[in-house]
């Protein structure tokens, strides 16, 4: 290879932005940089913006914030002005059936990879025609690769599961958490339940406070020794109003708490250390980064058993928390994503999964909690992650290469009528 850097053109939502999307997109940039052979343009989106300048964040990595993910003209016009060598993208395809239209143009000059999100089965088969219109497509979960894999088995498919930093989400030390407890005193002395998600509707965050309720009104329960911690926005325009909600079914007495800002990613691993169980029963997930650095934290987790979470709850032999089965697979759809399963669980069977965490001793779930970090290192830990994406866009670079090199694409096919 020459000494000449690959250039990476990137669409997602704004690198710098806590979302799943932002932060795995700013693992991959920062992976592919500290190699030195790689140079980033990324078109950050997904948000409103307080300007619209050119952010530079290094010699070799500038940020344009965008509405939305882009549009054509600006992608084609920075592709040919930036002179990508290939065009990286991420979130679910319904946001960028707009981008796919001109694969043409953009193909002919450099390779499309595709960062893949996706929830459930049954199969897409309405995705082929998009999955069909990249070079490569890394999926973020076993759910998605099997998915693209059998929908669009003639595309090149690369398995490169969601990671976190270990260094940064591991556990604090006993007497740090202890002085975190004190100096909180609606949790000191408590089994911590959770919730670190967007209050959105699908993250059933409604649904989490009216059970959590009647949790809490079980005989066996002392309500006095349980809180449930929300690291959310409580109005959140997309979910429900959760303060009014916990005030008129009387959770008034720091049965349930609420954090509301942005912190630092050393202050949510110190969440996560002072919690007993991280819960998410979102009906449809990706992959779910929350619990993933739970258990990194040495945190057990209550999770659904649909899309990436399925995988991160066992191993297929051994449990780093507890999975609850569906009791409802509903297809839902929409004009843009005809069929999908919505996976909602049942009430008993939650409260039963509460009461499992519940009822276990300290040492149980200290114990359940260091299987879980295990798991993480083994199977999602930050190196392999780098690793992968640095082979992958090294190998889609030589196999594909780009502008006067460009090779294995054509804007036309032959079919026999």
């Amino acid at each position: 290879m020459s000494d000449k850097k690959i250039k990476v053109l990137t669409i997602s939502d704004h690198p710098m932005l806590p979302s799943g999307v932002g932060t795995q997109t700013k693992y991959v940039i920062e992976a592919l940089l500290e190699t030195g052979k790689f140079e980033v343009f990324s078109l950050g989106g997904a948000m409103k913006h307080p300007n619209y300048n050119l952010m530079k964040v290094s010699d070799n990595w500038r940020i344009l914030p965008v509405d939305g993910y882009g549009d054509k003209a600006k992608v084609l016009a920075i592709l040919r002005e930036f002179k990508a060598d290939i065009l990286y993208f991420m979130t679910d395809p319904r946001y960028y059936e707009w981008l796919w239209q001109i694969e043409d143009d953009i193909r002919q000059m450099v390779p499309m990879v595709y960062y893949h999100v996706w929830d459930n089965y049954p199969y897409p088969l309405y995705n082929k025609k998009w999955y069909d219109s990249n070079d490569c497509i890394a999926s973020i979960s076993k759910v998605t690769s099997d998915i693209v894999q059998t929908v669009a088995p003639d595309v090149d498919e690369k398995y490169i599961p969601h990671a976190v930093p270990m260094e940064i989400f591991k556990k604090a030390s006993a007497i740090k958490l202890e002085e975190v407890r004190k100096n909180n005193p609606g949790l000191d002395g408590k089994i911590v339940f959770f919730w670190n998600n967007r209050n959105a509707r699908r993250k059933q965050s409604g649904t989490l406070v009216h059970w959590y309720k009647n949790f809490l009104e079980q005989d066996h329960v002392d309500r006095t020794k349980v809180a449930l911690l929300m690291h959310t926005d409580p109005t959140d325009p997309n979910g429900q109003p959760l303060e009014h909600i916990a005030t008129e079914i009387g959770l008034v007495n720091s049965e349930i708490m609420f954090s509301k800002g942005g912190i630092p990613a050393e202050d949510l691993a110190l969440m996560y250390g002072l919690a007993d169980c991280t819960i998410n029963i979102s009906d449809a997930e990706g992959f779910g980064l929350a619990t993933l650095e739970s258990l990194s934290c040495e945190t057990p987790i209550i999770v659904n058993m649909t899309g990436g979470l399925q995988e991160q709850v066992t191993d297929g032999e051994n449990w780093f928390g507890v999975g609850i089965e569906p009791a409802s697979k509903a297809i839902i759809g929409s004009q843009a994503v005809p069929y999908i399963y919505e996976d909602r669980i049942a009430e008993e069977d939650f409260i039963a999964a509460m009461n499992k965490i519940y009822g276990m001793s300290d040492e149980e779930r200290e114990n359940l909690g260091k299987l879980g970090r295990q798991h993480i290192e083994k199977n999602y830990n930050f190196k392999d992650f780098k690793q992968s994406w640095v082979n992958l866009m090294t190998e889609v670079h030589e196999k594909f290469g780009s502008w006067d090199n460009r090779r294995h694409y054509t804007p036309w096919r032959l079919e026999k009528v």
